[in-house]
């Protein structure tokens, strides 16, 4: 029969070791809180704030005056590529009438993590057509907006992160790298240091 002495003594270790795991149960939960998560922004979200962004009005080598609008995002996650489909409107100053049609261009997106938002790099213009113009001065427009078109990319965020968005647990984090899927992005996020 054991002693009564012991027992107390078993009891403490006991305690004292379910603690210590216990303590160490939490320390690892908070230690996943404070690690990388990642972080899925769907189709429609990407789409709702290029939205915002649109209309565009620019002056093309103060030659034309291009309007852009009605954007349409595309996700191309086999290429990790994305594709926006935009309604062009194109009034030469100098001459009474307008022409419309359409801009298509594909990009790379990267984390700008510095402005908290998500941005194409490496535009292309992969087909640029508008009513009424012969299409080898079709063919001069689309090298000249190919060129606008790295410029305007670099300038309009396609994501905007809320800085409330980027706090969890009184932790705040940056986007580090993304991602594209077939239904979205996804983020990997970091905590600050």
């Amino acid at each position: 029969m054991p002693s009564t002495s012991s027992t107390p003594h078993r009891r403490r270790r006991l305690v004292t070791l379910i603690g210590a795991f216990a303590i160490g149960g939490v320390l690892a939960g908070c230690s996943t809180l404070s690690g990388p998560r990642q972080v899925e922004i769907p189709l429609a979200k990407l789409q709702a704030g290029l939205d915002r962004r649109f209309p565009v009005n620019n002056r093309l080598f103060d030659l034309l005056d291009l309007r852009l609008s009605h954007p349409r995002l595309t996700l191309l996650p086999d290429a990790d590529r994305v594709a926006v489909s935009l309604e062009a409107y194109v009034a030469p100053p100098f001459m009474q009438q307008a022409f419309t049609g359409s801009l298509a261009l594909s990009g790379r997106l990267y984390v700008d993590a510095a402005r908290g938002a998500v941005f194409m790099t490496e535009p292309h213009v992969d087909n640029f057509t508008l009513s009424g113009i012969d299409s080898a001065y079709q063919r001069q427009l689309a090298g000249a907006a190919n060129k606008l078109m790295g410029q305007l990319v670099r300038d309009i965020p396609v994501y905007s992160f809320r800085m409330e968005d980027l706090r969890y647990a009184g932790i705040q984090f940056v986007p580090t790298r993304l991602v594209t899927t077939r239904n979205g992005l996804q983020v990997t996020l970091e905590p600050q240091r």
